[in-house]
């Protein structure tokens, strides 16, 4: 019989991609969604009509105890997405983070202990390592918040690792390096300068020095299915990167060679993070993963961008290069 699992967070970029994909594996699927009275379900509304009809979709706010209770009631997985994670924002409302991605997790994983559900699968961040004190990073590398959003999913992955350890609770941590793809919003660095890009330039960045290692969003998320499959993983967690980084300056003459190589790349420091905040490398050791997991990236640097970068063609009006999205 079809399992059910919860998915929190299921509006959202990785979320979305998520919920396809688990409708895909023949799971019954709940998708948590924050409530809005404008009935907007974020980017489950670019699933085909079949995907979007066969999801229970569960409307309300984790900072509820009583909603996390009723959204978790008869799953036998939940896939913990949700989280304010847009890095800019959190310097403007840092209480935000701290009550969603805090307060909204340890209410799912108090719910989840009471519901006795058979696996929680939290998602976590590469900015809990802040910038690389060695490379490649492995799961045991120091933490350091250098955001206040890294703060806060460091505080959710800590609580997650003390249900496991006080009170028996089946949590997996997967932590994603940085993801792109379709649906992705301007507030991460690639469709930003997708979007500057094929709106004819300039592209303008904050930074062009710091590194990321990044997946395609079809590598995260079979990650993530794995993380909830794979037997014997309880409390641990797992990196899920390529193990290749690439500066942002690299990057983006990569995204303008591909879209008109005539474009210019210049420096906005309005889009700069502050100085100390900054994470200047992040680079994945995943071995632990590909041993455990049996997970490796499968879509290539190259492949992946320029599935992004058709997607974003054809989809002119999902972001105004104009505004920069936080």
């Amino acid at each position: 019989m079809p399992e059910t699992v919860l998915i929190t967070g299921a509006g959202g970029f990785i979320g979305s991609h998520l919920v396809e994909a688990a409708v895909r594996r023949g799971m019954i699927v709940r998708a948590f969604i924050r409530y809005n009275s404008r009935n907007d379900l974020g980017m489950l509304r670019w699933l085909d009509g079949e995907t979007r009809g066969s999801v229970e979709v569960f409307c309300g706010d984790l900072k509820d105890p009583s909603a996390a209770r009723a959204a978790v009631a008869g799953c036998a997985k939940v896939f913990h997405l949700a989280a304010l994670i847009a890095i800019q924002y959190s310097y403007v409302r840092p209480m935000d983070y701290i009550l969603t991605n805090v307060v909204g997790a340890a209410n799912l994983l108090d719910a989840c202990r009471d519901a006795g559900v058979g696996r929680v699968i939290v998602t976590s961040t590469s900015e809990v390592y802040g910038t690389a004190r060695y490379t490649p990073i492995d799961e045991n590398h120091p933490l350091q918040a250098q955001s206040p959003y890294a703060a806060s999913k460091i505080a959710a992955d800590k609580l997650a690792e003390s249900y496991y350890r006080s009170f028996g609770l089946p949590v997996v941590i997967a932590r994603p390096f940085n993801t792109f793809g379709p649906r992705q919003s301007a507030r991460a660095i690639i469709p930003t300068i997708i979007s500057q890009a094929l709106a004819g330039g300039p592209v303008r960045l904050g930074n062009l020095e710091p590194r990321r290692d990044l997946n395609y969003i079809s590598d995260t998320i079979n990650g993530l299915l794995l993380c909830g499959e794979a037997k014997g993983i309880e409390g641990e967690t797992f990196n899920l990167g390529r193990g290749e980084d690439i500066s942002i300056g690299e990057l983006a003459r990569n995204i303008v060679t591909q879209i008109d190589a005539r474009i210019p790349i210049e420096i906005d420091p309005k889009r700069a993070r502050p100085e100390a905040s900054e994470v200047e490398r992040l680079l994945a050791n995943s071995s632990k993963a590909l041993a455990k997991l049996k997970w490796k990236p499968e879509v290539s640097l190259d492949e992946g961008l320029a599935r992004a970068i058709e997607w974003y063609r054809s989809h002119p009006d999902f972001i105004d290069a104009r505004v920069y999205g936080v």
